[in-house]
């Protein structure tokens, strides 16, 4: 059995004495099938999240009759009631070396809470059964994106993030798009699209758990450093029995917190914070275009459908540019898009604002989701990888879910158009000062893959 660094084999780091790890290819690697399989769980999940997402902000201000502060409660939910949980999945894959495993639990824990809205009929049963979901989620993504991480080429990770979320965004944008459906056909069907979204997500964890081989990504990275220690008659490794006939160990480095908040790891989470907690929830900017314009509430979930097809056809291209011109750049001035959105949403009105705010917005994502994975990964130990992941994206879901919580009470405060201005104002200020911090970032990154070549 062969050691590869792209489709790993379930039980690669098993063998005692593995082959030769092949040579790096002199071109960047093609797209691993791991990535394309995780994006297939992905796409099905999204739909399931993102058609009940679709309807939430109208079933709770409309069918339940609560006003923009209780919706700003569950967006804040849907934003931040995964974070803690995102660091404990981090963890957990990173310790036991299993991270399939920790993933099918949070895809499990979504799924099953799908059911929870068939009866929830009130504010805290919709409030519960978005935590639990999140909670889910937030338990599934580190893990996922530190699979993605192992199974790709460190030159081409942020196109292989830009793949996945593709197909991410493939889902996200038929979830909205059969909620439109099933709402056209039937005015008052919101238990009809919660069906929906639970078959969905389990048709998802199924493919997980049948197509999705158990990866291990931090025997996989102790077993090809130590090997190549041995072949190229380096010291042997204090400690270790690296040199001695069939000697690979089936272990990894310990797990160290200090790895996970190393310097450059420092950077990258105080710019996702602040940038975080700038950014608003797209139902917000939706309800604002709907507020503005007027349009009948059964087109609400199209907004939805163009955002995220803007993210699926952006969200690869932007991922090549990534690891063209660094991932820290891309990551910070994507949210220039954010801002031109809250320009068009704060001040122009009409049909032509609220298409290019769609635009806008899904470029925003395409250019900071993935890519702000790719760029953690890519500058985390291996150790600590899914750890790592999963530590920035509990920053930037405790920054959202105190963004949404404030711009709900500043909506109700000041008005629609003076709160998103402000927001606006502010992040002009955050940009450069973000970019300033990470920059060196993208410099260290590309002298390292000068020297893999």
């Amino acid at each position: 059995m062969t050691l590869e660094t792209r489709d790993l084999p379930v039980d690669a780091s098993a063998t005692a004495r593995p082959a030769r790890p092949p040579r790096r290819p002199s071109k960047p690697a093609k797209v691993s099938s791991v990535v394309v399989t995780l994006g297939v769980v992905s796409l099905l999940t999204d739909i399931s999240s993102e058609a009940v997402a679709a309807v939430l902000p109208l079933y709770i201000t409309t069918a339940l009759g609560l006003s923009t502060l209780a919706y700003g409660f569950v967006d804040g939910l849907m934003q931040g009631a995964s974070a803690l949980v995102r660091v404990a999945g981090g963890w957990a894959a990173d310790r036991g070396d299993h991270p399939k495993w920790v993933a099918v639990v949070g895809y499990g824990l979504s799924a099953v809470t799908r059911a929870v809205l068939f009866v929830a009929s009130g504010f805290a049963g919709v409030a519960a059964a978005v935590a639990l979901d999140r909670i889910g989620k937030g338990i599934r993504t580190a893990p996922r994106d530190a699979m993605i991480t192992a199974s790709s080429d460190p030159r081409t990770l942020g196109k292989s993030f830009g793949v996945h979320r593709t197909l991410d965004a493939v889902g996200a944008a038929l979830g909205p798009l059969f909620a439109f459906v099933i709402l056209w056909l039937l005015p008052d069907g919101y238990t009809t699209v919660f069906v929906m979204s639970f078959g969905a997500a389990v048709l998802g964890l199924a493919v997980l758990v049948l197509l999705v081989p158990d990866m291990r990504p931090r025997n996989i990275a102790w077993v090809l450093k130590h090997r190549t220690r041995v072949e190229r008659g380096l010291p042997k490794c204090k400690g270790c029995t690296c040199d001695l006939p069939g000697g690979l160990e089936a272990a990894g480095r310990p797990f160290s917190w200090r790895l996970v908040v190393a310097p450059q790891m420092r950077k990258v989470l105080v710019a996702a914070g602040v940038l975080a907690l700038l950014t608003v929830g797209d139902g917000f900017i939706y309800l604002s275009l709907q507020s503005r314009d007027g349009f009948a509430t059964e087109w609400f979930p199209l907004l939805y459908v163009g955002t995220n097809a803007v993210y699926m056809l952006l969200a690869t291209p932007i991922g090549r540019l990534a690891d063209r011109v660094g991932k820290a750049k891309v990551f910070v001035w994507g949210h220039a898009f954010l801002l031109a959105a809250y320009v068009c949403t704060g001040l122009v009105a009409g049909t032509a604002s609220t298409l290019a705010s769609l635009v806008l917005l899904g470029t925003f994502y395409a250019a900071t989701d993935g890519v702000l994975a790719a760029l953690t990964g890519r500058i985390a130990d291996p150790g600590v990888r899914a750890a790592a992941i999963g530590t920035a994206q509990t920053v930037q879901a405790v920054a959202r879910m105190v963004a949404s919580a404030a711009f709900g009470a500043l909506w109700f405060t000041v008005g629609r158009g003076p709160a998103i201005l402000t927001v606006a104002a502010v992040l002009v200020v955050a940009l450069p000062v973000c970019w300033a911090l990470v920059r060196p970032i993208d410099r260290l990154t590309s002298s390292q893959d000068e020297v893999r070549v």
